[in-house]
């Protein structure tokens, strides 16, 4: 009856779990590395679904107007909508998963005590136990998912050059990343760029380290921060 009532958060629950399931699959190459590509290509067109859903959910009055794209361009199931469409035909990369599965898992855990709360209050004690554990650590998981999408963005300038990535996947990439720099929801990336850039001024400004590094490491500091949009 909880299922039923709540159609459209099953749909999403149900999904978040098959995202996990191929995700968990394409880590860990159980039944081959060509199925583990096929399972890569799952788990993003599994997220997409996810976060179209959870995007209508937000959003259930569709216009084809500027004001309403602007509107959308502010939720996080809009940016992962997008992040899905970048990498889902590209060459797999692991560090491009690991975003996906982790938001996946901690949605699909916090669903997943609910469904339990509806059943009984005591009921599966050793899952809730488990669950309970995976939300106590949900914050160092939010960060471990910022630190991989920053450091996707020269990843994928990498993959350009290597010849495993299309010309425009960098400039896309970067339009998701100032996305989640801005987000209202989710502040963890800007977080960790600001925790990144204090530890690498602290480490340059030692006396050991070479002046050519400190320099360059400066300059790169001042770039990014001219990239970096305005937050309000």
């Amino acid at each position: 009856q909880f299922l039923m009532a709540n159609k459209l958060d099953t749909a999403m629950w149900i999904s978040r779990l098959f995202t996990v399931y191929c995700s968990a699959l394409f880590v860990l190459p159980l039944l081959g590395l060509h199925e583990a590509a096929s399972f890569y290509q799952r788990a993003l067109l599994a997220n997409a679904l996810t976060s179209a859903l959870r995007l209508h959910q937000r959003l259930p009055h569709f216009q084809l107007s500027r004001a309403f794209l602007a509107q959308a361009l502010l939720e996080d199931s809009c940016h992962y909508l997008l992040y899905s469409l970048i990498f889902v035909n590209s060459y797999p990369v692991t560090m491009s998963i690991f975003p996906v599965l982790l938001f996946s898992l901690l949605h699909a855990a916090t669903y997943t005590m609910k469904v339990l709360d509806a059943r009984s209050s005591s009921s599966l004690p050793f899952l809730r136990n488990l669950l309970e554990k995976l939300n106590a650590n949900q914050q160092n998981i939010l960060k471990f998912i910022a630190c991989n999408e920053i450091f996707l963005m020269p990843a994928t300038v990498f993959m350009l050059f290597s010849g495993q990535g299309s010309l425009l996947q960098p400039f896309i990439y970067y339009r998701f990343l100032t996305l989640r720099y801005s987000s209202r929801r989710n502040p963890y990336c800007r977080t960790l760029f600001t925790e990144l850039r204090i530890v690498v001024e602290h480490l340059i400004m030692k006396p050991s380290c070479p002046v050519f590094v400190r320099r360059l490491c400066l300059s790169s500091i001042s770039f990014i921060s001219r990239l970096a949009p305005t937050v309000a």
